[in-house]
């Protein structure tokens, strides 16, 4: 069974060439991301992910994560892995060095993120989760809690969770129950029950640090109520190390279709008295604050599904190549061949890669220009970069999550009926891959975010700019770009139309744009993605004219004009479902469905 093997050529490409590395690295507290220090950190990281992650992939799906009385062991060879993973400082990449993070840009610690992804789904969940909770305590936490936990969360000694969903209140964050009295001296007594909680308990650190949802005695009802504490699974002694164990326990494990290597836990918080806790920012602000835990992991949940897909693909490219069947078309009485030659075998696989060269693109410029919102010393500059990565997180998220489902089917389609067979691995990448398009917000919640929060709400004015910044991009496909140059004005076009009526209806009708909104969420991700595309295949002409002959560039261009020809010709005809798709969708009387 084939490794992962990470495409650090394309990952430098996107980052120096799409992205703007070298602005990037310019940026104020960015100095330390000279050229050698980012190409030893993708070569590193790439040797980590196949070397040592990739081949605990299979054995995690195989033997998975286990429960008993409380405790969880994780998958065999998973303990000693993160044990690596933290000696070598992969945790603390893009943290803030005042806490021991080596502070480096988020775009490499984005391309650094998809390889662990990618050779490992569901180890690279834990330190996602971890991530998120830095975050939100780096923005939120008091100092007491910032030097508390910080240092140990970045080191990644210990881990992080995020507790949102309880048995009655999933996406519906308003019926939370979850309860935290005050007993004095800003400390809390937290009681309740949370559900789908990744890496909830394992045994790979010796603490975990939980964010939970909660309320206190005296909160409004509804999402205002909701406060943030941290509950860590051992309190803290005076001098900061674990000790005595906290009232929150793992009463069980779910049994999942995919990601078995990562325990989703039930926990229990305050069966014994209460669960010790303290207050995270200021009461009834906690819905704010997860947020920001939320909006990191769901950009990293888009990272999920280019990883699934790219693994996916190799997979299937290997056996494309390898696989004995039939002869060539149009040739007669040939020898047998490998089904790579079949047309309809290369069309599926170029299905996949184009997507995914796109997916990434789009990616790594979304976390360039996080990079730029955060470090940027020109205020408009800033404000420029936060107003496009607020905009096409839900994209990221979104349209990559539930391209990677399509791409993995296709990876077992490739294997034929071998791809249904669990020992090929194909069918992992399928299973492991369906729950990035629910887990951090369902497809539905990223679009109904996309068209309300980021569209309606400013009237279009950051999609708006970016169109306006795709035609301006048009003007070098031409000559022998020029088809590609074509698909992308159409589908620039297309676009722009939704977008106009999405701003003229979403406040008159609301149900009528939210029955759209996941159709514009794959237009303008299909659109996103063919804009990064068209900007990929003027660079690799222009490199090919100027007499380089790496076959790279030649490979890019194919997946450009495959990827106008079979995806950006979609546009046009999603525009018009999310236009006039609202009458069939909302019709239909609930009896007869």
């Amino acid at each position: 069974m084939s490794e992962y093997l990470a495409p650090l050529n394309d990952m430098r490409f996107v980052m120096r060439d799409l992205a703007g590395l070298d602005q990037v690295v310019s940026l104020p507290g960015n100095e330390e991301a000279s050229a050698d220090v980012v190409d030893a950190i993708l070569e590193e990281a790439a040797k980590f992910a196949g070397e040592v992650l990739s081949p605990l992939n299979r054995v995690g799906d195989t033997n998975g994560a286990k429960w008993k009385d409380k405790v969880v062991t994780t998958t065999p060879g998973f303990k000693e892995a993160y044990g690596q993973f933290v000696e070598n400082g992969w945790n603390g990449l893009g943290c803030d060095p005042d806490f021991g993070g080596q502070g480096l840009p988020r775009l490499l610690s984005t391309a650094v993120s998809e390889m662990w992804k990618g050779a490992n789904h569901a180890f690279s969940l834990c330190p996602m989760l971890t991530q998120g909770a830095i975050e939100a305590l780096t923005i939120a936490g008091t100092d007491e809690q910032k030097n508390a936990y910080l240092p140990k969360l970045i080191s990644g000694e210990w881990t992080g969770t995020m507790n949102l969903t309880e048995p009655s209140a999933g996406s519906d964050l308003a019926a939370v129950r979850s309860r935290a009295e005050p007993v004095g001296d800003g400390t809390f007594k937290v009681f309740g029950q949370k559900i789908f909680i990744t890496y909830g308990e394992h045994d790979m650190t010796d603490n975990i640090v939980h964010l939970v949802l909660a309320r206190t005695p005296n909160a409004p009802e509804g999402v205002k109520g909701i406060s943030l504490f941290v509950v860590p699974k051992f309190v803290l002694k005076a001098d900061g190390t674990p000790g005595e164990r906290n009232d929150v326990y793992c009463v069980s494990i779910e049994h999942k279709l995919g990601i078995h290597g990562s325990p989703t836990a039930v926990l229990a918080f305050g069966d014994n008295g209460g669960a010790i806790g303290t207050l995270v920012g200021e009461e009834n602000r906690g819905l704010e604050y997860m947020f920001i835990m939320m909006n990191a992991a769901r950009f990293n949940v888009g990272l999920e599904g280019l990883g699934d897909a790219e693994r996916a693909y190799q997979r299937a490219a290997t056996y494309a190549r390898e696989r004995i069947q039939g002869t060539e078309l149009g040739v007669r009485g040939g020898p047998k061949v490998p089904i790579i030659k079949h047309p309809d075998v290369r069309r599926m696989l170029l299905s996949m890669r184009s997507r995914i060269e796109a997916m990434r693109a789009l990616a790594y410029v979304t976390a360039a220009a996080q990079d730029n919102a955060h470090d940027n010393p020109d205020q408009a500059a800033r404000q420029r970069g936060q107003a496009f990565a607020d905009l096409m997180i839900p994209v990221v998220k979104g349209w990559s999550t539930e391209s990677a489902i399509d791409i993995a089917s296709l990876g077992v389609q490739v294997h034929g009926g071998m791809g249904f067979i669990e020992e090929t691995g194909a069918a992992q990448h399928l299973r492991d891959a369906r729950i990035t398009t629910i887990y951090e917000g369902t497809t539905a919640i990223q679009a109904n975010d996309l068209i309300g929060r980021k569209i309606a709400r400013e009237q279009g004015a950051t999609a708006k700019a970016v169109i306006a910044q795709m035609r301006a991009d048009l003007l070098g496909l031409e000559g022998e770009l020029a088809v590609v140059g074509a698909r992308q004005k159409a589908a620039i076009e297309a676009l722009e139309k939704a977008v106009d009526w999405l701003v003229a209806t979403y406040s008159a009708d609301v149900k009528a744009a939210s029955a759209g909104a996941v159709p514009f969420l794959h237009l303008f991700g299909i659109v996103a993605g063919g804009w990064q595309m068209g900007r990929a295949a003027v660079i690799a002409h222009q490199k090919k004219a100027a007499g380089d002959g790496d076959p790279f560039w030649a490979a890019k261009l194919t997946t450009a004009r495959f990827y106008a020809d079979h995806f950006l010709t979609q546009a046009p005809g999603l525009a018009e479902t999310v236009i006039d798709g609202a009458a069939g969708t909302l019709e239909m009387a609930e009896d007869s469905f």
